[in-house]
């Protein structure tokens, strides 16, 4: 599973002209999912990216949770993240779950965000989407569950 997660002052998704999510303060998620992926996946993303202290604190430190600062979150599908542009100039998307799959965990991963005490705003998957948003600093990490739960653990 991939995330591209960036924080936010505000964004919103546009499904046919209808506004269909909208946050202030908070993150930004657009998710990608990958044929490997599992439910583990969407809670240890989900954990993950909701307990990141990006949020400056008094002394300008990224140090506070979106928790903390009460921020809120907005996902977007976006099976585009496993693009692969090695060959020619267009890029190929056979890397992406299939639809059923990619739909499925895409609604775990909402509810994930959920149970951790963030109802998501979110798009449609499947949709075509207008997402805009103003990012704040600019913040904008990838969160990539291939790298990071193979990762080693640090006490």
């Amino acid at each position: 599973m991939r995330a591209v997660l960036t924080r936010v002052r505000s964004a919103s998704v546009t499904i046919d002209g209808e506004v269909t999510g909208q946050i202030s303060r908070g993150f930004l998620i657009l998710l990608g999912v990958g044929p490997e992926d599992t439910e583990e996946h969407c809670r240890y993303l989900a954990e993950k990216a909701l307990g990141l202290r990006v949020f400056e604190d008094e002394n300008e430190k990224m140090n506070l949770s979106l928790s903390d600062v009460g921020g809120q979150v907005l996902v977007v599908s976006q099976f585009t993240l496993y693009g692969n542009c090695r060959k020619g100039r267009r890029p190929s998307f056979a890397g992406a779950a299939n639809p059923e799959l990619g739909n499925r965990l895409y609604e775990q991963f909402l509810t994930e965000c959920e149970k951790l005490g963030f109802p998501p705003q979110h798009g449609r998957f499947g949709a075509d989407m207008q997402v805009e948003s103003i990012n704040d600093g600019p913040v904008t990490l990838i969160l990539d569950t291939a790298q990071l739960m193979d990762a080693p653990r640090r006490g």
